[in-house]
C-alpha cells in the first residue's frame, strides 16, 4: 500500500486510548502536516439545492442533475468529477422516488466505493473503514433506536442490483458515521455544509489543548500544527471547543465520543478559575450574589436563543443590556458567562448597523478570549477578525487594523495563506493599512473621504445572526 502523502505521520497503538497519530518529523506553527480526500462525503439535507455536491462551495446559481433532478454542481467540472461517486446514487434515487437523508446517503456511498474497490486498506489510508471506531456498543436505547432506523431505511433504498452487505457491516458503517463523521464547512469556514468520513483523520486523539487542528480548504481536509512538534509527539486535535469548564468538556465529550478525557487541562482544571473569575478587591461579591448572577445569565442566554430564533434580533439587545448590568459588578473579565452574552451583543449590534457598542463589547469579548484560548486557535483567530471588522465600521481604524492584524497572524497558522478566509482578511488587511496612514496624514480628510467611499465599502456587514455555533470538528447530534 502507498501511503500517499501520509509518509510524515505513524500510526501506534496507546492504551487506554487505542489508535493515534505520532510525527515522524518535525513540525512548525502552520506547517500542513497531511491533507486527505473524503473517503465519501455528502450535502446536508437542508442544503442540497445551494451546495455544490462536488466541492461543497455555495453557490447563488447551481445546475441540477438532469436525471434526479437532486444533486446540484457549480458547473459541468464538478459534475464531471462527480460521476463516479453518484453513478450509483442517481439511479437509485430514481428507482426509489426521493432522495434518503444524509446518513442513508453517507453510508450508501461509503459502500458502493467499498464494492467498486473492495475491502481492506484503501489507496492513502493506514486504516480500512471496517476498522474504524464505531462504538454501537456504547449506544444508549435511543440511539439504537434511531440506528435500527436508518439501517431499516437504508435497506429500502439500496438496490437489489448491487452488492449485499450483511446486517453488521451495514451497522458499523452507520455507527462510524455517528462517531466519527467529519463536518465540512463552505469554502469560508463560516457555515457546515455537509458531513464526510475521512480514515486517517479519525486515528488523531483528543485533547483540549491541542497541538495541531482541521481545516477544510479546497475539497480537501488539512491537519495543521499549531506548535512546534518533535519527532515522536502524539498529533492531537479538539473535538469540543475549548471555552466551557473542565467538567462540561469531559461531559460533553463522555456523551458524544465515549470516552473520560485525561488531558492536562482537565486533570489539572487549567483555566477553569479564568472562566469562573468574579470582581476581586475590595468589593468582591459574595457566593449568593454570584450564583445568583450566574443563574441568571443561563436563563438570559435561553430567553436570547429563543428571540434569535424568531429574528427579534432588538429584543435580543435589550436581554444582552439588561444581563450585562447585572454581570459586570459581579464577573470578572474572563468569565464564560460574561464573554458569552458579550459575544452575542457583539455580533448582533453589528448586525443592525450599531458599530460604536457593539466594537466595545467586541473588544472586552477578545481580551478575555486571548487570556483562555490557546494562542493559535482558529475560533479565537475567527472572533478577532470579527471584531477588527466591527471597529473599522465604526470609525475606529486604529484599534481596527490592530485586531485586524492580529487576526491574519493566527489565520495563517490554523487556516494557511490559500484559504479563502484568509485571502478575504489580507484585502482587508492591506485596505485598513492604507487608511491608517490617511488618518495618521490627517484625520479630517480621512473622515470625509471614508464617509464618500462607503458606499462602495469593501468590506462587508457579518451576515445575519445565527444560533449556529462554529463548525464543530465532528458531526455529531447535540
Amino acid at each position: 500500500m502507498t501511503k500517499g502523502g501520509m509518509e510524515s505521520v505513524e500510526l501506534f497503538t496507546t492504551e487506554g486510548k487505542g489508535r493515534g497519530l505520532k510525527a515522524q518529523k518535525e513540525f512548525l506553527p502552520g506547517d500542513v502536516i497531511f491533507a486527505e480526500p473524503a473517503y465519501a462525503a455528502v450535502v446536508f439535507d437542508s442544503l442540497t439545492h445551494v451546495i455544490c455536491h462536488t466541492c461543497f462551495k455555495r453557490q447563488e446559481r447551481l445546475h441540477r442533475c438532469g436525471q434526479c433532478k437532486f444533486a446540484h454542481y457549480c458547473d459541468r467540472t464538478c459534475q464531471r468529477a462527480a460521476w463516479l461517486n453518484h453513478k450509483n446514487e442517481c439511479s437509485a434515487i430514481k428507482r426509489h422516488g426521493k432522495a434518503p437523508t444524509e446518513n442513508i446517503r453517507l453510508a450508501a456511498r461509503i459502500l458502493w466505493k467499498m464494492e467498486r474497490e473492495g475491502t481492506g486498506l484503501s489507496e492513502g489510508c493506514l486504516v480500512a473503514i471496517e476498522e474504524l471506531q464505531n462504538h454501537v456498543d456504547s449506544f444508549g436505547e435511543e440511539e439504537k433506536k434511531e440506528l435500527r432506523a436508518d439501517v431499516e431505511s437504508f435497506l429500502e433504498f439500496w438496490p437489489p442490483h448491487c452488492q449485499q452487505f450483511g446486517m453488521q457491516l451495514i451497522s458499523h458503517i452507520f455507527g462510524v458515521i455517528s462517531c466519527n463523521g467529519f463536518t465540512l464547512s463552505d469554502q469560508r469556514g463560516l457555515q457546515a455544509v455537509g458531513v464526510g468520513i475521512f480514515p486517517n483523520l479519525c486515528q488523531a486523539n483528543h485533547d483540549c489543548w491541542p497541538n495541531c487542528t482541521v481545516i477544510f480548504n479546497n475539497g480537501k481536509i488539512e491537519l495543521r500544527a499549531l506548535s512546534k512538534i518533535s519527532p515522536g509527539d502524539e498529533l492531537t486535535v479538539s473535538y469540543v471547543d475549548f471555552l466551557s469548564l473542565s467538567e462540561e468538556r469531559r461531559t460533553q465529550l463522555k456523551k458524544q465520543y465515549y470516552f473520560d478525557c485525561t488531558c492536562e487541562h482537565c486533570k489539572k482544571q487549567l483555566k477553569d478559575d479564568l472562566m469562573l473569575a468574579v470582581k476581586a478587591g475590595e468589593s468582591k461579591p459574595s457566593a449568593d450574589t454570584v450564583k445568583e448572577v450566574i443563574q441568571l445569565s443561563k436563563d438570559t442566554l435561553e430567553k436570547i436563543s429563543k428571540a434569535r430564533m424568531e429574528g427579534h434580533y432588538h429584543e435580543v439587545v435589550k436581554l444582552c443590556r439588561d444581563c450585562l448590568k447585572k454581570q459586570e459588578p459581579v464577573l470578572g473579565d474572563t468569565n464564560i458567562y460574561l464573554l458569552r452574552i458579550l459575544s452575542i451583543a457583539s455580533e448582533v449590534l453589528s448586525y443592525l448597523q450599531m458599530f460604536e457598542e457593539a466594537a466595545d463589547y467586541a473588544k472586552r469579548m477578545v481580551d478575555g478570549y486571548l487570556k483562555i484560548y490557546h494562542p493559535n486557535n482558529a475560533q479565537l483567530g475567527m472572533a478577532v477578525m470579527r471584531a477588527g471588522v466591527t471597529h473599522w465600521h465604526a470609525g475606529l481604524i486604529e484599534a481596527g487594523h490592530g485586531l485586524i492584524c492580529k487576526a491574519y497572524a493566527i489565520l495563517l497558522i490554523t487556516h494557511g495563506p490559500s484559504h479563502p478566509i484568509t485571502k478575504d482578511l489580507e484585502v482587508m488587511r492591506v485596505q485598513t493599512e492604507m487608511e491608517l496612514r490617511m488618518f495618521q496624514q490627517n484625520e479630517f480628510m480621512y473622515y470625509k473621504m471614508r464617509e464618500a467611499a462607503l458606499k462602495n465599502q469593501k468590506i462587508q456587514v457579518m451576515p445575519e445572526p445565527s444560533n449556529e455555533n462554529a463548525p464543530s470538528l465532528f458531526h455529531k447530534k447535540e
